[in-house]
């Protein structure tokens, strides 16, 4: 069974987040714990990362706003590790916020597993046309969620069904496809439909 990683962002996933949901409803789900969520550094949660993928090899890493920059700066730091495909939710431009600010830049290099950036046209976090970019320069492909804000609770998303069917499109393609073929850079899977 392939295990799925859950990485939050800043300040964890609170109990109505999706993140949290999937927790609950998702056997295979793990969460990435931190030491510290409001007062985030690089090397800490990158090796909690690492950690957590030598732990469960072969798993999909989910990573909402920061995490899914975490997730990026793993996969690019540590190229070897054992990773089944990422999906990348919200992410968050670490200069926005002084917390953030010792993860950028955020790498701008191919990720070499197949990878899912879901990004919002609205979201006060990065931008659609910054999100698409980086897309497009981790080899990954793009899902626009359209207007969905951050991808939180605030913006509506306690339990998020799609977010689940995304995983298994994602994983289907990383099961089924050989090694050597990677999503196309900057593809777009598709549409969100609440």
């Amino acid at each position: 069974m392939t295990r799925t990683l859950i990485v939050p962002g800043v300040d964890g996933s609170p109990a109505a987040h999706w993140q949290s949901w999937w927790l609950g409803v998702e056997p295979s789900s793990r969460l990435v714990d931190q030491a510290n969520w409001s007062k985030p550094q690089p090397d800490d949660w990158e090796t909690e990362i690492a950690g957590a993928i030598l732990h469960y090899p072969d798993s999909i890493l989910v990573g909402h706003s920061l995490g899914a920059i975490t997730i990026a700066r793993v996969l690019t730091r540590w190229p070897h590790l054992k990773v089944r495909a990422a999906m990348l939710v919200a992410p968050a431009e670490p200069r926005r916020e002084g917390r953030l600010a010792a993860f950028a830049p955020i790498p701008e290099r191919p990720l070499r597993v197949p990878t899912l950036v879901v990004a919002s046209r609205n979201d006060p976090w990065m931008t659609f046309t910054r999100a698409s970019h980086l897309a497009g320069a981790w080899g990954a492909a793009l899902y626009d969620m359209g207007f969905a804000g951050h991808v939180n609770v605030e913006s509506g998303f306690g339990p998020w069904p799609r977010g689940l069917e995304l995983r298994d499109e994602l994983l289907q393609t990383a099961t089924f496809a050989p090694p050597a073929i990677r999503l196309p850079r900057g593809r777009s899977i598709g549409r969100s439909v609440r």
